[in-house]
């Protein structure tokens, strides 16, 4: 895996504040911030902060994010975009109480899978691995093994990934990214 400079993304929406230091990037959402398009809401929502730079067929993003969850749907991992009716955004969010793994994969409507993690103020890797028209997501906490979150159907043509974070429901909410790497595809599927 290969380093990418937090200069060489591009914000799809300006955070609150953003802080780099020698140990990474704490960044701060604007409240109500969030990604979702129509099902079950009936909403659109395209103003979450996503740091992106271009990711090719063949590649992973890596995220490793550390914080603490508190608010509800508080949220922060890896985001995927070829345009605003196709991206994925995995990892961690804050829903009802609890903590969770999950991805939304949107393709032109939201879904959402979820299962429920005690990983909260933990370091937490979220990957994602790119194929010709899917793409695969991993997550592991501290030095476990990664586990398998979702394959997901995906659209071929350029695409961008890197960190996101969103704060739907409240201001306040930071994120602090230890890393952002790219690297070959997993191989396997499990």
């Amino acid at each position: 895996m290969t380093a990418v400079a937090w200069t060489e993304g591009s914000w799809t929406n300006p955070p609150a504040a953003v802080v780099e230091d020698a140990d990474g990037l704490s960044v701060t959402a604007v409240a109500e911030s969030d990604a979702w398009r129509h099902t079950s809401y009936g909403f659109v929502h395209d103003t979450e902060h996503a740091l992106l730079a271009p990711l090719a067929v063949g590649e992973a993003v890596e995220v490793v994010v550390r914080t603490s969850f508190t608010g509800q749907f508080d949220q922060a991992g890896v985001f995927v975009r070829a345009d605003a009716e196709h991206w994925v955004k995995a990892g961690l969010e804050f829903a009802d109480g609890v903590l969770n793994l999950g991805a939304v994969v949107t393709l032109e409507r939201s879904d959402w899978s979820v299962a429920p993690v005690d990983w909260n103020g933990r370091t937490v890797t979220v990957r994602v691995s790119r194929a010709t028209e899917s793409l695969t997501v991993r997550a592991r906490v501290d030095d476990e093994p990664f586990r398998l979150v979702r394959v997901a159907p995906f659209v071929d043509g350029d695409v961008a990934a890197g960190p996101f974070l969103c704060a739907p429901t409240r201001a306040g909410f930071t994120a602090r990214f230890l890393s952002w790497q790219v690297g070959p595809a997993d191989a396997s599927l499990h």
